[in-house]
C-alpha cells in the first residue's frame, strides 16, 4: 500500500523547483515531438519503503509523467506502487515488470503489467530497458538494479541509497532528484 503522505497534507503534489520545472517543460516539448523518447525511465526502490521514500517516488514519477515520460518499475508495492500511482495520477504510463508468472501481486496503478516468472532476475530487465534509473531508498533488489545500470553505463540517480556505488549520483533532496532526471533527459537529446 502506498504511504499516506505521498501527496502532501492538502492532497496536492508539491510543485518541482523552478529549475526542475524549466527542465521538465523542455522534456514535455520533446515528448510532444517526433523525437520523443519511447524508452521509459526506471524508478526503483524497496517494496517496503516508508512514507518519505514513497512520497519521493510519487513526486518524481508524477513530474516525469506530467512531462510525457513513461516510467518502469518492479510493479509491486512500496516505492514501486508510489511511483506507479504518481505516473497514473499525472495521466502517464506506468509499466511494471513483475517477478511472478501472473499479475496477482501487481499494484493497481500500473498501465501495463508484465509477468515474467523469472523472480528477482526481472531486476535486470528493469535496468536494461530504462533510459536511466532513479533509485529511492535501498534494499538488495534496489542495489542490484543500481549496480546493473552502472555496469551497463547508464546514469543512476539516488536519494537515500543503502550503499554508495562508484558512479552513483546522489541527490540531496527530492527536488534535486527531479532536476537530475530532467537534466539527464535533455542531455540525452543533445
Amino acid at each position: 500500500m502506498t504511504a499516506p503522505g505521498a501527496v502532501g497534507a492538502s492532497g496536492a503534489v508539491p510543485p518541482p523547483s523552478a529549475r526542475a520545472a524549466a527542465l521538465l517543460r523542455q522534456v514535455a516539448a520533446i515528448q510532444s515531438s517526433p523525437e520523443r523518447w519511447m524508452q521509459p525511465v526506471g524508478i526503483i526502490g524497496p517494496g517496503n519503503g516508508g512514507e518519505a521514500e514513497c512520497s519521493a517516488a510519487y513526486r518524481v514519477a508524477h513530474a516525469l509523467a506530467d512531462a510525457g515520460m513513461a516510467i518502469i518499475c518492479g510493479g509491486r508495492g512500496g516505492v514501486m506502487e508510489a511511483a506507479s500511482r504518481g505516473a497514473h495520477d499525472a495521466g502517464g504510463i506506468a509499466i511494471g515488470i513483475l517477478p511472478e508468472e501472473d499479475t496477482r501481486n501487481a499494484n493497481r496503478y500500473l498501465t501495463v503489467a508484465v509477468p515474467t516468472g523469472i523472480g528477482e532476475m526481472r531486476n535486470a530487465l528493469i535496468a536494461r530497458s530504462s533510459l536511466f534509473l532513479v533509485a529511492i531508498g535501498g534494499g538488495m533488489g534496489t542495489i542490484s538494479e543500481m549496480a546493473l545500470g552502472l555496469k551497463w553505463e547508464k546514469q543512476v540517480f539516488a536519494w537515500h541509497p543503502d550503499v554508495e556505488l562508484a558512479g552513483l549520483q546522489i541527490a540531496r533532496d527530492v527536488d534535486e532528484l527531479i532536476e537530475l532526471a530532467a537534466a539527464a533527459l535533455i542531455r540525452l537529446r543533445s
